[in-house]
C-alpha cells in the first residue's frame, strides 16, 4: 500500500499503546480510523484526541476475544465508512508464572485475546478485503517473544509464536491466490507502553480469583515486577508507528525493533539446525 489518504484503518487495542501510535500515524495520512477496545474510558480520550485533530473516527468498544464483538466492529466499520484498506490485529495481554502454577483462568484470557483475538480479526475482515478486491493490507502484531524463548512467560511465549506461525501461513494462502492483501508480522522487543497493567481490563469471565492461592504468591509478585521493569525500561513507543508505515510502503513481512535480538534468534535457529540442546545457562551469564 502506498496510497493512504481517504483509506479505512480498523485498529484493536486502540486506547493505549501501540494502538495510540498507529492511530495517530493514520491520522497523519489523512486516513479515517475506526479505533476498537475494551478501555472505554481511554478509548474516548483517543477517539476526542484524533476528531481534535480533524480525523474521521468511529470509536467500538469490544472485547477482542468474542468473536461476535469482532464481528460487530466490522459491521459498523462498513456501515459508517463502506469499506476497510488497512488491519491492525494489535490487541493483546500478557500473564507471567510457570506454567503448572498459572491459573488456568490466565491461559484461557491470554489464548482468547493473543490468539482467537486474532484468528477472529483474519476470519471477519479477510472476507472482507477480498471481496472488495483493492489493495489492503494487515499487520499482525507479534513480539519477538514469538521469535526466542526465555525461562519466563511461558504463556505469553506461547501465544506470540502462534501469532508468527498463523501470520506466516495466512500469508503464504494469500500469496497462493493472487490476492491484493499485504501481510507484516510486528515483532517487538520491550517498548514503553501500558502492557504491564493490562489486569485492569480483564473481562469479568476472566477476573481473578483471589481465593487462588497463586496470585499471593511469590511467582506472581516476581512477575508483577518483572513486568513493569522491562516494560517501563523499554525503547520510548512514539517511533513506533512510523516504523510500521514504512513497512507497510514497502510490503515488509518482519517488522522488528530491537536489533540487539538478532544473534539470539539466529542463535536459536543454529541450534536446532546442530542438534545442540536449549540451556537455561544462558540465561545466567
Amino acid at each position: 500500500m502506498k496510497e493512504f489518504k481517504n483509506k479505512v484503518a480498523v485498529i484493536t487495542g486502540a486506547a493505549n499503546g501501540f494502538g495510540v501510535e498507529m492511530a495517530k500515524e493514520c491520522v497523519a495520512r489523512d486516513m479515517k480510523v475506526v479505533l476498537a477496545d475494551i478501555d472505554s474510558e481511554n478509548l474516548k480520550k483517543v477517539e476526542a484526541d484524533m476528531k481534535a485533530k480533524g480525523a474521521e473516527v468511529l470509536s467500538v468498544e469490544m472485547d477482542v476475544s468474542k468473536f461476535e464483538d469482532v464481528e460487530i466492529l466490522a459491521k459498523k466499520t462498513l456501515e459508517t465508512f463502506g469499506s476497510v484498506d488497512l488491519l491492525f490485529n494489535n490487541a493483546g495481554v500478557v500473564v507471567a508464572g510457570p506454567t503448572w502454577e498459572l491459573p488456568l483462568n490466565d491461559w484461557d484470557w491470554i489464548m482468547g485475546v493473543n490468539v482467537y483475538g486474532m484468528i477472529y480479526g483474519l476470519k471477519v475482515f479477510i472476507p472482507i478485503m477480498l471481496k472488495q478486491d483493492t489493495p489492503c493490507h494487515i499487520v499482525n502484531v507479534a513480539s519477538v517473544a514469538g521469535l526466542l524463548t526465555t525461562p519466563s512467560m511461558a504463556a505469553y511465549h506461547t501465544t506470540k509464536f502462534a501469532n508468527v506461525g498463523l501470520t506466516e501461513s495466512v500469508n503464504y494462502q494469500l500469496q497462493a491466490m493472487n490476492s491484493k492483501i499485504k501481510m507484516s508480522l510486528f515483532c517487538p522487543g520491550f517498548v514503553q507502553t501500558d502492557l504491564h497493567n493490562c489486569d485492569r481490563h480483564r473481562p469479568e469471565r476472566f477476573a481473578i480469583n483471589r481465593d487462588e492461592p497463586y496470585y499471593e504468591s511469590v511467582s506472581y509478585k516476581q512477575g508483577l515486577e518483572r513486568g513493569k521493569h522491562v516494560i517501563t525500561t523499554g525503547i520510548p513507543v512514539d517511533s513506533i508507528g512510523q516504523s510500521i508505515f514504512i513497512a507497510i510502503e514497502e510490503e515488509q513481512f518482519y517488522i522488528l525493533t530491537h536489533p540487539q535480538y538478532a544473534p539470539v534468534i539466529g542463535g536459536r535457529v543454529r541450534n536446532m539446525l546442530e542438534g545442540v540442546n536449549p540451556s537455561v545457562a544462558m540465561f545466567k551469564k
